[in-house]
């Protein structure tokens, strides 16, 4: 394709740097630039897909929740058909692979039951309960009486002699012993009690250990 002198319109020759008529220099044509090429970008999940990733981790979850509410009735029914509850009222008795609880407010503890003798005059309280376990037994009672607190420790005083551990204040104490290795005693006195009208509550504990030494 010819070419021409922009300022006098003479014909250029190829390869020209100026016109040779008039000596003006000769503007170097500009290289074309190629176009970039379009971005390619990954096609986005379909709907379809999207719903289907979905419903795999709906599904999941509910299986997990599935097996967690399986594991937690089999424990149930395990716990249901190793303890057994009989009686009703003041006098119940559970039962279970590992032994028995007994609580019954009426029941008559002897002075072996409790380890120590019943204080004189004392009347059966709330909260008896006697448990047998294969490593021990624990017999738990409570009993009332209008003597004050000061006559009740006197008494488990002397009852338990100088090894005995009392722990006093002015509302109550404790009082406690052991025999041997496998046998205590706690007796704990409060003054003034509330639950029966103002009267001296006394509670006894006594555990025995099945253990060998």
């Amino acid at each position: 394709m010819a070419s021409f002198c922009s300022k006098c319109g003479t014909e250029l020759s190829p390869g020209a740097q100026s016109c040779a008529s008039c000596g003006a220099s000769v503007a170097m044509p500009v290289a074309a630039v190629a176009p970039a090429p379009p971005l390619v970008t990954a096609p986005a999940p379909s709907g379809n897909n999207a719903v289907k990733i979905i419903l795999i981790i709906v599904a999941v979850v509910v299986g997990l929740g599935i097996v967690g509410a399986g594991a937690f009735g089999f424990l149930v029914w395990r716990v249901a058909h190793a303890v057994h509850v009989s009686g009703s009222g003041k006098d119940v008795t559970i039962n279970t692979s590992s032994g028995s609880i007994r609580a019954n407010s009426s029941e008559t503890f002897t002075a072996a039951d409790l380890g120590t003798d019943l204080y004189p005059g004392a009347t059966s309280g709330k909260g008896s309960m006697r448990m047998s376990l294969p490593t021990g037994t624990m017999v738990t009672a409570v009993y009332v009486t209008n003597d004050s607190k000061d006559q009740v420790v006197a008494f488990y005083k002397e009852k338990f002699g100088s090894g005995a551990s009392v722990i006093e204040s002015e509302d109550g104490a404790v009082i406690s012993a052991t025999k041997g290795e496998k046998e205590s005693v706690v007796v704990t006195v409060t003054a003034n009690s509330s639950e029966y009208g103002g009267k001296t509550q006394v509670a006894i504990v006594h555990t025995t250990s099945n253990k060998a030494s």
